[in-house]
């Protein structure tokens, strides 16, 4: 091979490196904004809330967007696009000049839709007393009787984001069996309820027990 042939390969390669880095560039979350249209890219799913989370009298937002790339979208017959692109979670501060500006963003946290059958409606609050609430329903048309709604309270403190509960409900669409489960991770306490969605009748069974202490988990340490 000649040393021009190779100069030439080179430069393929670089340019193919160099459109592929700014296609990944350009299609990801900004690092500031002053609206979700400067955040968020076009055609992007997403939820998000306001709210004041670190307490310093000025509103934040908490995103999450699920990316359009063609290559985890799958179209039915019928028209319809399943969505299979891992969803980002990112959390932007905002400032007295009005923007808001990224403070860590997260790949690991929501769940993809893996099946056609299953799929996860995800919903964000920041309460009145700064806390964030990230709820992720499982919702299954074929293959399971079970839904399921997990529920994730984080507050920040000591410069990050801390799991302090967690609630889980589940029930069984074919009997109506319901299970609810609180866990409080300041309290160290956790509640489980039974009922019957089907049977107004019959009585609640509750139960409360001690959780075993640990150091609070940070929010990104694994997947909800």
């Amino acid at each position: 091979m000649t040393k021009t042939s190779t100069i030439r390969i080179l430069a393929a390669i670089g340019f193919l490196c160099f459109g592929t880095f700014f296609h990944v560039q350009a299609q990801s979350l900004a690092q500031q904004g002053t609206s979700l249209e400067d955040i968020v890219p076009a055609g992007w799913l997403h939820h998000e809330a306001t709210g004041d989370l670190n307490k310093d009298g000025i509103a934040d937002l908490v995103v999450v967007a699920t990316p359009d790339f063609q290559e985890n979208l799958k179209t039915r017959d019928d028209g319809y696009v399943y969505n299979f692109n891992q969803p980002v979670l990112a959390i932007y501060f905002g400032t007295q000049q009005g923007q808001q500006r990224l403070w860590k963003q997260y790949g690991n946290v929501i769940p993809a839709n893996e099946s056609e059958n299953c799929s996860h409606e995800v919903s964000l609050e920041i309460t009145s007393r700064g806390t964030l609430r990230i709820t992720i329903g499982l919702f299954c048309s074929a293959g399971s009787y079970g839904t399921s709604t997990d529920t994730y309270t984080y507050r920040y403190q000591d410069g990050d984001f801390f799991l302090i509960g967690m609630d889980r409900e589940e029930m069984m669409r074919n009997t109506g069996e319901c299970t609810t489960v609180s866990e409080n991770y300041l309290a160290w306490k956790r509640q489980v309820t039974k009922s019957n969605a089907f049977d107004d009748t019959a009585p609640d069974n509750e139960k409360w027990s001690r959780l075993k202490k640990s150091p609070l988990e940070k929010l990104g340490a694994r997947e909800l």
